[in-house]
């Protein structure tokens, strides 16, 4: 009897790994022309904003349009440094303390648009009052030059003490406004480079307001009472509209006593940061009145009673927020954003139609026929469009953002470099979780206009309610970027805001209600749970 061999094909048998399955959909993507297409349009719209659009200067406290500046804080970061200072030289460790009993000031309720004016009319319009975040305390700075390191304990117009370092620090102390029936007491305690700060109603029982370590003090400090006074802007806000009327410089006095400085000793001088020239002797006619012709807006002090001074001051001591009233420049949020939307609509047809053609021709049926783990070959699509998006994201939005900075030059404060990074990898990122939600979508739907549609209404439709002004009330549009997927546009805010800053923090103007990876975070979630859903729904029935 003779034995028949069994067939052997020549051919090696290949193997049903996620690997092969990573390279079917890639070859898949890159053998159809108008996925590589789509991409490419995605990369074209996104840089043009770059290359036709640059960020202007937003307002600045001189009025006069230009961009001026900002000086930097002790970690790079651009600030504010102007306001009024008496000081003397503190060597070494020592104590600082003086009570406040009023702070009043004069200020426009109705904006201001050109430069500060001399002369006797030059304050037409003001009225008294003081602004909200007005300063008057004591301070220990490393020298009276701007940006350089400082702690200060201080009264505001309207937020109690707070207790303030290196522009960007701030704990609240005692609440409540300061008068003479309300003083307050604040003392500054200085231990080599730590600083604590203490404040009392009654100069007798103190509370640890705070205690903060200052990078960079020298052994021979300065050290007294100072004055400041942010100038004014007014918000008015009609729907999602911001509306301001221009900034408005403002002044504010304050007075102090029982002034005293341990471990110094010498003249007071006055010193106006970021302007003007030193006063030693305590003489100034300007903080006589508000309506001096000299110059209105001046600072100076004068000695009265015992121990004490009368502190004008105007400025701000607070981190440089673009836009606002005393700030400098604008952010590249803002040119970054609407190259990205662009190109994130290409991007999310994109990732939709990659796996809606396959339903729309019936070749789904052959790749899960060939490919029966239906979730492996939905997680292989995955990983291919967030790959290639996240690729051509990273590309465009680098362009993108280095184009706006080289053209917007000083218009535009200075970046970190893990900031730069974080806004040009997270934007990416972006990308290509917004084009994995969009073929999650596409499972779900099964349709191409039914899928693109969902995510225009998931994904654009919410920023573009959130971003034009005018489109919904200030609240709902932060409702809409703190839950829906545009949240994920916060991870290209370029500065941060302050509280204790007045700005318009609005999207249009680079600022986003959430944290820059909180808003990531909430994307990803809803493209976890989408693409939850998918998977589910792809392993249940019919192709």
């Amino acid at each position: 009897m003779t034995a028949i061999a069994p067939y052997r094909s020549p051919v090696t048998p290949g193997r049903d790994g996620f690997a092969q399955l990573l390279r079917a959909e890639w070859t898949k993507f890159r053998t159809v022309r108008g996925w590589v297409v789509g991409i490419l349009v995605a990369v074209l719209l996104t840089v043009g904003i770059g290359l036709t659009g640059s960020s202007g200067c937003g307002f600045n406290s001189n009025g006069t349009g230009a961009c001026p500046a900002a000086p930097t804080g002790p970690g790079g970061a651009a600030v504010t440094d102007r306001f009024y200072f008496v000081h003397q030289p503190l060597t070494g460790d020592g104590t600082v303390t003086a009570r406040v009993t009023s702070l009043t000031g004069v200020y426009s309720p109705s904006g201001y648009t050109g430069a500060p004016q001399t002369g006797p009319g030059a304050l037409k319009g003001y009225r008294s009052g003081v602004q909200p975040w007005a300063k008057a305390g004591i301070m220990i700075k490393a020298s009276t030059g701007q940006g350089t390191a400082y702690a200060a304990l201080l009264v505001t117009g309207a937020n109690g003490v707070r207790m303030q370092d290196d522009y960007t620090g701030d704990i609240a102390g005692l609440p409540g406004p300061v008068s003479a029936a309300a003083p307050r007491w604040l003392r500054l305690v200085r231990s080599g480079n730590s600083v604590s700060g203490y404040d009392s109603l009654n100069g007798t029982r103190w509370s640890l307001v705070g205690t903060v370590t200052l990078s960079g003090l020298p052994r021979t400090a300065q050290a007294g009472p100072f004055t400041a006074s942010p100038s004014s802007m007014v918000l008015t806000q009609s729907l999602g509209t911001v509306a301001t009327t221009g900034a408005a410089p403002t002044i504010a006095t304050a007075a102090f006593d029982h002034v005293a400085l341990s471990g110094a000793g010498g003249a007071w001088t006055g010193t106006s940061v970021g302007g003007g020239a030193a006063r030693p002797g305590g003489g100034n006619a300007n903080v006589n009145g508000p309506g001096n012709a000299a110059e209105p807006f001046n600072g100076g002090f004068r000695p009265s009673g015992t121990a004490g001074f009368t502190v004008r001051g105007s400025g701000d001591i607070a981190p440089n927020v673009p836009e606002a009233a005393d700030g400098s420049g604008t952010s590249p949020t803002q040119v970054l954003d609407i190259g990205t939307f662009l190109g994130l609509i290409a991007m999310v047809v994109v990732g939709a139609s990659f796996i809606t053609a396959e339903y729309r021709r019936g070749l789904i049926r052959t790749t899960l026929t060939a490919a029966p783990h239906r979730t492996r070959v939905l997680a292989a699509k995955a990983l291919v469009i967030a790959a290639v998006t996240f690729a051509a994201g990273l590309a465009a939005t680098g362009v993108t953002l280095l184009l706006d900075v080289a053209r917007a030059g000083s218009a535009i404060p200075p970046l970190t470099a893990l900031t730069e990074v974080r806004m040009i990898v997270g934007t990416a990122a972006l990308l290509a979780v917004a084009s994995v939600l969009a073929l999650a979508l596409g499972v779900l739907a099964r349709r191409g206009i039914a899928a693109v549609s969902a995510a225009i209404v998931v994904i654009v439709l919410p920023f573009l309610l959130a971003y034009i002004p005018g489109s919904l009330s200030t609240g709902a549009q932060d409702w809409l970027l703190r839950i829906f997927p545009a949240a994920g546009f916060a991870v290209s805010q370029a500065f941060p805001a302050y509280h204790q800053v007045v700005a318009p923090y609005q999207p249009n103007m680079g600022y986003f209600p959430l944290a820059p990876w909180v808003g990531f975070l909430v994307l990803c979630a809803w493209a976890a749970v989408a693409f939850a859903a998918a998977a589910y729904r792809l392993g249940r029935r019919d192709a």
